[in-house]
């Protein structure tokens, strides 16, 4: 080994993405695969906010602003908040990265339930933490045992709702009897990248921080916007815990098409929601496809289905791919397929039924 790797680093597992299509192909000596594992928009930014984009494009000869001003400002006054409660990351990813730079220390204690989304596991170990995973029951977290495994050396707490990878989401009337049995001094991270496929019958927690400003909610353009690629996340959290996290930001990660992305996703949120509509249509079309076809799952309130498929998984999963269906599979938990075009999902559904 060259150098001297921190054992923190050479004994991580890092975070896996999601295969893509092409090596699918390669590996199988197949065409047209289809890529259905990570949680993607199937469909390109509106034309608004392409051409926007493309517009800015001669520009990158530039740093873009630091400090992202004018994004803080418009979110602000799109969710009706000052701008100084609102602050910007290279993806929600990148802000949960932030909170670990900012708030931990080896030895501290992370708590989150699990499974949910892969990257808390190795941001823990990357900054020594204690991780301090939490049972699911029926698929969705068990707030009593999270409030329970807080203990002095507790530094931080991630909830993701809807939770990747199951699809289930918890309520803010919920969490805030969760908040009523934690101390202040731990940040409560709600992790919100799915939130505009959400059921608003779960409420905002952003209300939370009224009562709890310990609370940080992270959100992003990479799913309903079709932003992925640009890394567009924003956090909304105290002044005081956004002057931390903006002291750990990596100088200009969030660039000047990401910026021009987000506004411009901003001002044509209806035409963007209009897309979301037809997903949330099809997501229930394949839930009522494999319901009718006596497939158990948990209700969903993401762009994707996780179907629990146990022991089989690893399995299904290989039978998909050969049929040019790249899912992401959990090994011995279930399986994540990510919703796409309605052709998309015909071949999905055919595959699994058969595949099962």
């Amino acid at each position: 080994m060259i150098g001297r790797v921190r054992p923190a680093v050479s004994n991580l597992a890092s975070y896996t993405p999601g295969k893509a299509a092409a090596d699918v192909e390669d590996e199988h000596d197949i065409s047209n695969a289809i890529k259905l594992a990570s949680n993607e928009n199937p469909w390109p930014p509106v034309p608004e906010v392409a051409a926007a984009i493309a517009a800015a494009v001669t520009g990158i000869n530039r740093y873009a602003d630091n400090s992202a001003t004018d994004v803080r400002e418009a979110i602000g006054g799109w969710l009706g908040l000052d701008p100084s409660h609102i602050t910007v990351g290279c993806g929600s990813s990148g802000l949960l990265q932030q909170l670990f730079m900012a708030y931990v220390d080896p030895g501290d204690e992370v708590v989150f339930p699990y499974p949910s989304f892969e990257i808390y596991p190795v941001f823990s170990t990357l900054f020594d933490a204690v991780e301090v995973r939490t049972p699911l029951i029926d698929h969705t977290f068990d707030l009593d045992a999270v409030a329970d495994a807080v203990t002095e050396k507790t530094k931080l707490i991630f909830l993701a709702t809807p939770n990747n990878p199951t699809g289930t989401s918890i309520s803010v009337d919920d969490v805030r009897v969760m908040l009523s049995k934690v101390r202040d001094d731990v940040i409560v991270v709600i992790d919100e990248a799915y939130r505009e496929f959400n059921d608003p019958v779960f409420g905002d927690p952003v209300e939370l921080q009224a009562d709890h400003p310990n609370v940080v909610v992270t959100r992003t353009f990479s799913k309903a916007f079709g932003l992925a690629g640009l890394r567009s996340g924003y956090g909304v959290c105290h002044p005081d815990i956004i002057r931390e996290l903006d002291k750990v930001r990596l100088a200009f990660s969030v660039s000047n098409l990401s910026q021009v992305g987000m506004l411009a996703a901003i001002t044509h949120e209806d035409a963007a929601m209009e897309k979301v509509a037809t997903l949330l249509d099809e997501r229930q079309r394949c839930v009522d496809a494999l319901s009718a076809a006596g497939v158990a799952m948990p209700p969903t309130h993401s762009n994707f289905i996780f179907i629990p498929t146990g022991d089989a998984t690893s399995d299904i999963a290989l039978a998909m791919e050969k049929d040019g269906i790249v899912t992401r599979p959990f090994p011995g938990i279930g399986l994540r397929v990510t919703i796409g075009t309605p052709e998309e999902n015909d071949r999905w559904i055919e595959s699994f039924l058969s595949a099962r």
